[in-house]
């Protein structure tokens, strides 16, 4: 929902933080030569424009000025620590690199410190900004809602959190807004909608069944009489899950999606992938070099077999692929069918070590550079428990529209290891269409850093 503030913020953030930073560089800069005159006129002016650069990539690289973060005064206050944060490990990995610096500890402090200071006053007046607007001068749209149903009390729960817009409430909410058969408004229902225009009411939003759209005639002749612009959202009631997308085929035909999948978007899918091919790579030359041949040894001399035990597991579309492992168990038939638990006589005393710290998982990072794994992503099952989960489990294929992964956010939050009741497995589902319907790269490195912060605590469903 656009509005001229929203628009005009845009442009004011990025252009008063740059100014901000160059002012607070300077004053820091004069308060070191107060300090010590003998470094006046010695350093270069180069680092200002590296600092500025820094900023920008630190403000870009978190979004903070993009429109998405300048609806909310929490995404713009929390957005501006993680900027500064990330300028203060780029910025002062930029000043330590060249051996001649000219630059000392206590300028940077100086810098820092105003900076931080000027920070909270910025956003504080910023704050106070939009408040005078408002408040004070109306600069916030005013919104009403004609109809009372399930759509529009969800309708009435995203306006209120808009600090941009102004709730004016719901118009004909207790009779029928809507009647085809007559040429003119019900009278109540049209009091109540000259009321809302002398109070300001510029927009209003119909929800309203796509059935019933025939009998909008007098509304609309109302609205076009009292210069009231109409905002049509059908409703579904709860025939849908929310939260549902609505896009344009072909900028057409609307079309409804009933779950949001990042990953759908082509951009995304090359991050992904790029992201685990650097990953993989990295494994496979710097651990895995070493790592196949020591544990290779290891295993051929504790029991007979194959180093790497490989199965059939279900992949992104249902697709079948080979899952490989460093093989923790000894020879066996039911490997393929029966999941391994807490005290299992199959598993050897080397695989016990490696099930405990994960080592058995690092071939996957095969499967990653090939292409049918993530380095993050739902994990993968047999296909006989595939087939048993998908009739017991709603939504269990779900999880199937994403690559598995080595590593996901199940894992992360204890859902691993054996699944002994449904519920459990339940659970583990939620977790994966949940980032499934929220992947972003940077959640991505997220769960990196907790499977390996997980691994070195020790997990209790390791086994």
């Amino acid at each position: 929902m656009q509005t001229r503030y929203l628009y005009l913020l845009r442009f004011i953030i990025p252009l008063a933080d740059l100014l901000m930073l160059n002012g607070v560089f300077m004053l820091a800069y004069y308060a070191y030569i107060y300090l010590h005159p003998a470094e006046a006129g010695k350093w270069e002016s180069h680092y200002l424009i590296v600092c500025n650069l820094v900023w920008l990539l630190s403000s870009f690289f978190f979004g903070l000025h993009t429109e998405h973060v300048a609806r909310r005064l929490e995404r713009i206050y929390r957005n501006t620590w993680r900027a500064v944060m990330l300028h203060i490990v780029l910025f002062i990995s930029y000043l330590i690199f060249p051996e001649d610096t000219k630059f000392s500890l206590e300028f940077v402090i100086l810098f820092y410190s105003f900076l931080f200071i000027a920070c909270i006053m910025n956003r504080f007046i910023g704050t106070l900004f939009q408040y005078l607007l408002v408040e004070k001068f109306k600069a916030s749209k005013t919104v009403a809602i004609i109809g009372k149903n399930y759509t529009a009390a969800k309708l009435r729960q995203y306006l209120k959190l808009q600090g941009n817009i102004h709730f004016y409430g719901f118009i004909g909410a207790d009779t029928n807004p809507y009647d085809g058969k007559s040429e003119t408004l019900d009278p109540q229902v049209l009091h109540e909608l000259t009321l809302a225009v002398n109070a300001g009411v510029k927009d209003l939003y119909v929800c309203i069944p796509t059935a019933r759209m025939s009998e909008l005639n007098a509304l609309v002749r109302e609205a076009d009489r009292q210069l009231i612009r109409l905002k049509f959202i059908p409703d579904l009631g709860e025939a849908l899950s929310a939260p549902y997308t609505v896009s344009y085929l072909g900028g057409e035909f609307p079309m409804i999606t009933l779950r949001p999948e990042p990953l759908e978007e082509l951009a995304n899918r090359f991050k992904k992938r790029a992201f685990d091919l650097v990953v993989s790579s990295l494994v496979i030359i710097f651990i895995l070099s070493w790592l196949y041949p020591l544990m290779a040894l290891l295993i051929k001399l504790e029991s007979k077999g194959p180093v790497l035990f490989k199965q059939l597991r279900s992949g992104r579309n249902d697709q079948p692929f080979f899952c490989y492992k460093f093989r923790s168990m000894r020879q066996n038939e039911e490997s393929n069918h029966l999941q391994a638990s807490k005290g299992d006589p199959r598993v050897t005393k080397l695989g016990q070590f490696m099930r405990k710290t994960s080592l058995d998982e690092f071939p996957q990072f095969l499967n990653v550079f090939l292409g049918n794994m993530s380095v993050v992503g739902p994990r993968p099952h047999m296909l006989k428990h595939t087939e048993e989960y998908r009739t017991l489990i709603d939504k269990f294929m779900v999880r199937h529209f994403s690559k598995p992964g080595i590593t996901g956010w199940a894992q992360v939050n204890g859902l691993r290891g054996e699944t002994k009741e449904t519920g459990d497995m339940e659970r583990r589902v939620e977790h994966d269409i949940y980032y499934i319907e929220n992947w972003s790269l940077m959640w991505d490195i997220r769960i990196i850093f907790l499977t390996v912060i997980n691994v070195m605590r020790g997990e209790e469903n390791a086994f």
